[in-house]
């Protein structure tokens, strides 16, 4: 649905609408997830109703710094994207995939949950699109993706505040959310700071779940604040990619002293991989219990900047150095994931900036490697 245009099915929601909008999903038996404060933290949680969503809260995040703050308004989502992503509710962190006993039974993967996901930003909805392609339409899908995509309801969230490691504007992926939600919100403030919903329709289920709710026709008024705000946040980005085709920059990068500048301050330990909303990459192990009666198969999250992810049997690990590891993901990510898929492994979310332990600035090494150096400035 464009931003800048009209839309037929648009309405507007108070809070009240949606309250009534959490409650409606929660009855049609999905599991309800959403963003809210816990640990001092905006996280994602599953919710009771809509008054765990974080109302008047935001965040302050720079490069290796997250911090929650206090609003002067009741926004409910004025807040960039939070430590974790959608992807661990699609593609969980730790998954059991067979059990067995020695008499004979065996238990297979349980039914996958029926998840509606309130909140997701642009950046993360393209993430989920990326996904979509890497394990969902590939030559041999993964089964756990599919069965849990296939019932997805989600309510995506066009931003209109973005955050100071922000660069989905130069991925092409928001603030505007793209194809795939059900029901996208764009929240607005009265001069009270009090929150309404121009809602818009994706889908058949988002038309019958907001056929439910209490809503109203919205003004010409509050359809251009909506879509301005939109616009105005594309323009606020705090991080930005040069305007170069990347997937060629970093080919000819490959030899750079620049790896080993940024090797000198990684710690290779995953972080930026753990959070971010497109990696997918995992190890699968056998366990049993001390008898022997009983074992399992799981699959867990793994990361390329493990020493041991490129280990090969009888001649070590080929990836050995930080730099190494840390230009090979970056390479992939940017770069020959477009080869393997026909798009971007980035989706400008920001995440491993703000959850890197010393800072490290995946916008900043491009551009340095691109010869614009862009400012970051991250009051």
């Amino acid at each position: 649905m464009s931003m800048t245009g009209r839309s037929e099915t648009c309405v507007l929601l108070d809070v009240a609408g949606l309250h009534k909008l959490v409650e409606s999903l929660i009855e049609r038996g999905y599991r309800v997830v959403g963003p809210t404060l816990r640990d001092n933290a905006i996280v994602l949680s599953e919710l009771d109703s809509a008054a765990d969503l974080p109302r008047g809260w935001g965040v302050d995040v720079g490069p290796g710094h997250y911090r929650v703050r206090r609003r002067d308004d009741k926004a409910v989502f004025g807040h960039s994207a939070g430590a974790q992503s959608w992807k661990q509710f699609l593609h969980p962190a730790r998954l059991r995939l067979w059990a067995g006993s020695r008499d004979g039974t065996v238990q297979s993967e349980p039914e996958p949950p029926r998840y509606a996901l309130v909140g997701v930003h642009g950046c993360d909805l393209a993430a989920i699109a990326t996904l979509d392609r890497v394990l969902g339409n590939a030559d041999y899908p993964d089964s756990s993706y599919v069965g849990r995509r296939r019932n997805l309801f989600v309510v995506a969230v066009n931003c209109t505040e973005p955050g100071g490691l922000c660069f989905c504007a130069s991925m092409g992926t928001g603030p505007a959310v793209g194809a795939g939600y059900d029901l996208a919100l764009t929240e607005l403030l009265d001069d009270d700071g009090e929150p309404s919903y121009l809602v818009d329709v994706g889908s058949p289920d988002g038309a019958e779940v907001l056929a439910e709710l209490p809503h109203r026709a919205p003004s010409e008024d509050e359809i251009d604040s909506a879509r301005s705000e939109v616009e105005a946040a594309a323009h606020r980005m705090g991080r930005r990619m040069p305007e170069t085709n990347l997937r060629n920059l970093l080919i000819d990068a490959r030899e750079s002293p620049q790896w080993d500048d940024v090797a000198e301050r990684c710690l290779t330990c995953g972080n930026c991989t753990m959070v971010c909303p497109t990696c997918f990459c995992t190890s699968t192990e056998d366990v049993s219990d001390l008898t022997g009666d009983h074992a399992e198969r799981w699959r867990n999250w793994a990361s390329c900047f493990e020493f041991d992810f490129t280990y090969v049997h009888g001649g070590g690990s080929v990836r050995q150095s930080g730099a190494s590891r840390y230009r090979h993901w970056i390479t992939h990510k940017l770069g020959t994931w477009h080869d393997q898929f026909g798009m971007s492994g980035c989706v400008g979310c920001g995440r491993c900036i703000a959850w890197c332990p010393t800072g490290i600035d995946i916008t900043e090494e491009i551009n340095k490697m691109a010869g614009s150096p862009e400012a970051t400035d991250d009051d």
